[in-house]
């Protein structure tokens, strides 16, 4: 029975995760345009079907049938397999993030999550790193000076703030010594371990900074600088359309999706909740429901904040972001060697 808990278990949940990923993606396109449309007073989708409900699945369908065109003077190997590869790490980065507890299913224990590494933070920011390369790569490889500029904003654009996420991500795993005694990286342990009410109170004040280097981590307005149509067309995606436009689309929407459940498993407590030890499947639905909160969130900054310029996005960073989460870090280390 071994190989079947350590092969068939493990790939198909892999499956039915991105499955629903891919799903998740085509049904936020439709919550963040409703979303919006309340914003900005109006309809939004409600044409294909009820209340507009097939309006992803009509959107899948024109950009699987629009022409496909390939620049002359591209490198034709690199801006094909560019949105490939900024679309894998946004799929395989979930692998980590528990969805809920353990639940029996046919007789067979189950884990709601891929796999518990204790490395879980770092391979979040490993992947992150990683999904930069398929913007950097098509980008330079459309050999189109608006797409190269929008590469170059990306590469400086995510190098600068993972700095204070990392800076981050390293408060958060000093508070998991107060629970186990040495910490751990691992997004499991720090969602089942128990932490006092203060260390959460402090979580929230950290949560600000964090969410914002978030919104720069995945290109999302006020910081969609490296695609931003008013100066660069669209950036790094200038030449690129139909499947392929589609493909940077998904990955961007997924990478909402990942940090969504990112900041649901570190600040608010993942899948825990009012009697999931005793129902555990309503761990999944207040995962979910706490997801789609944090998503609103990114929703709302969309329709409020209005884009910033390059020279401020960075100041920004260099001269508030970073600082502010290194003095965040030694508040934390001197509160927990106090404790």
């Amino acid at each position: 029975m071994d190989w079947i808990s350590l092969i068939v278990v493990p790939a198909i949940k892999s499956l039915v995760l991105i499955i629903v990923l891919l799903t998740s993606f085509a049904y936020l396109t439709y919550y963040e345009r409703k979303m919006l449309a309340r914003f900005h007073v109006r309809y939004g989708p409600n044409r294909a079907g009820p209340l507009g409900l097939l309006q992803p699945i009509a959107d899948a369908f024109k950009a699987i049938f629009k022409e496909e065109i390939i620049p002359l003077r591209a490198d034709k190997l690199i801006y094909l397999a560019a949105p490939v590869l900024a679309l894998i790490p946004a799929l395989v980065a979930y692998a980590v993030i528990p969805i809920g507890p353990t639940i029996s299913l046919f007789g067979q224990q189950v884990n709601l999550y891929i796999a518990d590494v204790n490395v879980g933070f770092l391979y979040i920011l490993a992947v992150a790193g990683l999904g930069a390369y398929g913007v950097i790569l098509a980008g330079w490889s459309s050999n189109n000076n608006y797409s190269t500029l929008g590469a170059l904003r990306t590469s400086a654009q995510m190098v600068s703030y993972e700095l204070p996420l990392g800076i981050m991500l390293v408060s958060i795993v000093l508070t998991t010594t107060l629970a186990t005694g040495t910490g751990s990286l691992s997004l499991v342990e720090l969602v089942q371990s128990p932490r006092p009410w203060w260390v959460w109170l402090w979580l929230w004040i950290g949560f600000p900074i964090f969410f914002i280097c978030m919104l720069a981590e995945t290109n999302r307005s006020p910081f969609d600088l490296p695609e931003t149509e008013n100066e660069l067309v669209a950036g790094f995606q200038t030449e690129y359309g139909g499947i392929k436009f589609a493909l940077f689309f998904m990955a961007e929407y997924i990478n909402m999706i990942v940090a969504s459940g990112i900041m649901v498993t570190v600040f608010f407590g993942g899948y825990r909740g009012p009697f999931v030890d005793q129902v555990p499947i309503l761990g999944v639905l207040y995962f979910v429901l706490k997801v789609i909160l944090v998503l609103f969130l990114f929703l709302w900054v969309r329709a409020s904040v209005p884009r910033v310029r390059y020279d401020q996005l960075m100041a920004f960073n260099w001269k508030f972001l970073l600082p502010t989460s290194l003095l965040y870090l030694a508040i934390t280390a001197v509160a927990v060697a106090l404790v």
